[in-house]
């Protein structure tokens, strides 16, 4: 299914400076442990699993679990691994896979830190786009959060 000039253009954007440098902020995205400290807003126990083949064509899986049991199983393909610098992955739901979405991020070193870009596009429809703008909303302010607790900054 193609999608129509209006859903091509929906997406989610956010531009973000963190004040470390980008292997932390790499780091965050690409290896579970530290994903799981923010991903789903960071609730403890949100992230059940998370599974990483960081290289183009590799898979990732994350699952998730609600307060109420319910669970949610998100997963996809790498398609662009440009270390410390982009990385492009397709998205899709367990549960409606036919859905395929595009999340795409670029790392910059500035300022003392790092920017993030972060764009997900190619979504349904617009209100697709709309529910994961409120999903990654909390979770990009959590991964704030996280990325100044020392011990990410270690790593």
């Amino acid at each position: 299914m193609q999608a129509s000039p209006q859903q091509a253009a929906a997406q989610v954007r956010f531009d973000r400076h963190y004040p470390v440098a980008v292997e932390k902020v790499w780091r965050a995205w690409t290896d579970p442990q530290a994903l799981s400290r923010w991903f789903f807003a960071g609730r403890p126990g949100a992230v059940v699993e998370a599974e990483i083949d960081l290289r183009v064509g590799g898979r990732y899986r994350i699952l998730t679990r609600l307060p109420d049991g319910e669970t949610h199983d998100v997963g996809g393909e790498y398609l662009e691994v440009l270390p410390q610098r982009r990385l492009v992955f397709s998205w899709a739901w367990r549960s409606t896979p036919e859905r395929v979405s595009r999340v795409s991020l670029d790392f910059v070193a500035e300022d003392g830190g790092t920017a993030l870009h972060f764009v997900h596009d190619r979504f349904f429809d617009d209100e697709a786009c709309a529910n994961h703008e409120c999903g990654w909303r909390p979770a990009i302010d959590k991964l704030g959060t996280v990325l100044l607790q020392p011990d990410l900054q270690e790593a």
